[in-house]
Parts: C-alpha cells; structure tokens; sequence
C-alpha cells in the first residue's frame, strides 16, 4: 500500500468486555489483514499487560516498536472520574508513552489514584488537568488525547458528565493538548462547526474490543513517522504527512442521535428539543447524543470546510458490505468465508476499501459485493442513525439491486 496506516487506540485481552484474542499475535495478525502499519498497544497501564509486551515488542528506536513486520507504540486509555464545578465528571484520556521505562513510571504515579490491575482500561480518582501536568514532569514526550470527545458519558464534552470548554477541562495545561478523539459517532465534518477546536488535530481510532474491529477508524499518514514525529505532525496539522482520517459514517455511531434503547424511541436533535428531552413513550430523560450536544456548542453550519489539517473518508468495514450483499450477519461463516477469499485475491482490508481500481475489484467480487464496495467508496448509503447505545444501521444497496443474482456463485 502507498500509505503508512496507524490505529492508537483499542484494547488488550486485559479490559472488560474484551475478547481473549487481543494479544499481540493477533493483534499483529489481524493488522495485517487489514492494512494497519502501526498500532497503539492499549491497556499498558496494567502490569501483565505491560510485561507481555516488554517480552514480546522489540524495540526500534525512541518510542517504536515491531512485532511480525507491524510497529507498535505504548498507548492506554484510562477513566478519570471526579468532582469538579458542582459536576460529577466522567473523561476517557488516552496516554502515550515514549518508552517501557516512561510507562512503568507513569503506572508508579497512576496506583495512587486506583486499581491499574482491575481493568485494562482503569478508573482514576484524578483530575485530568493535574494528571497531565504530574505526566509532563515524568517525561516531555508523554502526551494526552481526549478519547472519543462527544460520547455522552466518559468523554471530554458528553451531555452528562463532559464541560463545555477544553480549558474547564484540563485549565493551565490545555497547552499540551495537541489532539483529540473523533470517536464512531462523530466525524471532522461535525467538529469543524466548533471553531474552538480548530487548533488541534483531530484523531480517529477503531477503541477496538476485538482483532476483526482493528482498523475500524485509523489515522492515514503519508509514510512512517518516529514517535517524535508524530507529536510534530499533531502539533503543526501538517497535512502533507497527515492525510486523513478513516471515519465511520457517524449516524453508524452508537451514540449519534437522542433516545431511549429500552422504548426504541429514536429522536433527531430536532425532535427532542420540541419535547424537552423525555422520551415520548415513558416520559423519562433521554440519551442526549453526539449530534445535539455538538450543535449545541457549534458557532458554524453544517458544511463548513475547515482547510487547515487533514480531511477525512467515511468507510464501511469491508464485511459488513459483504454481509448486506449476501443478505446474512457479518458473524455468520459465510461473511467470513467471503471476507477471506477477498482478501486472499487481493490483499488487505484497506487496500480493497480505499485503493484498488474499479474494474479489478468488478472482475475479484461478485457482482454485488463490487456495487457494495463502489458505492461505499463514493458515499452513496442510507444510515438510520444509533441512538442510546445502539448502532446504526447502514443501508448501501437498494432492495431491487442485484434481484436474481446468486449471490455465493462466483467463489
């Protein structure tokens, strides 16, 4: 592939709710697949964790390291949870370390506010602003981003436990926030009406739970950078090295419009403010999402095209476009006798997805699967947006596509 492709964020074996997959075989086995140049390692805040990785990363300079031909840096999120300006508070930071000596340091620091051992992902009785001034002390190289900034809980600027302005966040050491976290139900499109967060690069990361979600939002660079580098090309938004960003379609986001899960009452910003935010069946307070929080705060229209730093491309996983064109899950052995073959004839996720020509992906695919590729890539879907933990739901072929085809006949 032409591009350097870096996922930072996602999960190791040693967060809850995560598959026992995401150890560093797979983990490198599945970036592979996928097209992934680079991964975050997750979860070094906790100890085994960060053992396993000193055993098994090899290191190749100042804060990179390789395992099977795929580069690593030392990455984890962690949950800080405290009362602040008369708020319970709620942030998922992700941390960057520059080196096995840097991260055993800051975990030294970290045990005194939890348990790094309970989660890979732990809860810190810190607030954020102190953490990153006490971070920047243990080494200038350290670095904080923001996770997935508009989710409604846990995050920079959610309706429930976020502020309203990064300096009410981190306050004296907003200096050293360089970049933030998109997150699946939000895209750059949406944050570039918020010119206050023009002046920091915008990140997206797959935060996956599973080998198979790696890759499912990623960072496109134009070729490998050092670990110093990286924080340059955040802190200048050099777009001539930093190309774009891989995003969800945000409306596929769990979290991109208002609702209630447990009544299926699934509202647009629009319609919850006519009703005050309580829920038209049960009358309860609903899940204010990503979209009405941000155009609460917003000072721009929607289409507003902020020039400086990267763009972006809204993809669709490539086994979710062979699911609807087979018309069964993207669990289902099928999807995945599909997927494989795919990638077998023509080499990884990315590739397929972004830059392989038109008529060889026609004469590799089924017919139908080409039309789902062809369309995502030009953006030509239906999504019913995810609301209140649920995700959307894409739509990429019409019904009447593809009638009378049969659908498995060509592998």
């Amino acid at each position: 592939m032409r591009y350097f492709i870096a996922d930072f964020h996602i999960h190791s074996k040693y967060s809850r709710a995560t598959s026992k997959e995401m150890d560093v075989e797979n983990l490198s086995k599945w970036a592979k697949i996928k097209g992934v140049s680079l991964l975050g390692t997750g979860d070094f805040t906790h100890p085994d964790w960060l053992a396993e990785l000193k055993v098994k990363l090899e290191p190749v300079e100042h804060g990179i390291f390789k395992h099977n031909n795929i580069y690593y840096m030392l990455t984890g999120e962690v949950s800080n949870i405290y009362f602040k300006s008369g708020k319970s508070r709620k942030i998922h930071n992700i941390i960057f370390a520059p080196g096995f000596e840097a991260a055993r340091e800051i975990n030294k620091y970290l045990k005194g506010f939890g348990n790094l051992k309970s989660d890979g992902r732990p809860t810190l009785d810190l607030e954020c602003d102190k953490m990153v001034k006490a971070l920047s002390g243990i080494d200038p190289d350290i670095f904080v981003v923001p996770g997935h900034i508009w989710t409604p809980w846990f995050s920079l600027f959610g309706s429930n436990s976020g502020f309203d302005a990064i300096e009410d966040c981190f306050g004296s050491e907003t200096g050293k926030i360089f970049a933030l976290e998109t997150g699946l139900s939000s895209d750059p499109a949406m944050n570039w009406r918020w010119s206050k967060l023009d002046a920091f690069s915008l990140i997206s990361n797959s935060d996956s739970h599973s080998p198979s979600r790696i890759g499912r939002e990623a960072n496109v660079f134009k070729e490998k950078f050092t670990y110093k580098g990286l924080i340059e090309i955040l802190k200048k938004k050099d777009k001539e090295q930093f190309l774009f960003t891989v995003e969800f379609f945000p409306q596929e986001g769990k979290y991109h419009w208002d609702g209630h899960r447990n009544c299926n009452a699934r509202l647009s910003p629009a319609e919850a403010r006519k009703i005050n935010e309580r829920c038209p069946v049960c009358g309860r307070h609903i899940t204010v999402g990503v979209m009405h929080r941000l155009e609460a705060l917003a000072d721009r229209q929607e289409g507003f095209v902020l020039e400086s730093g990267p763009t972006f491309k809204n993809l669709i996983p490539l086994d979710e476009i062979i699911a609807e064109a087979i018309g069964i899950g993207k669990e289902t052995a099928g999807v995945q006798r599909e997927y494989n073959t795919l990638i077998q004839r023509l080499g990884n996720e990315f590739a397929i997805l972004l830059e392989i020509p038109e008529e060889k992906i026609i004469k590799s695919c089924s017919p139908k699967i080409a039309r789902g590729i062809l369309k995502a890539r030009k953006g030509e879907v239906e999504v019913l947006p995810g609301y209140d933990g649920e995700y959307g739901k894409v739509k990429i072929l019409k019904d009447e596509e593809g009638k009378g085809e049969k659908q498995l006949s060509f592998f």
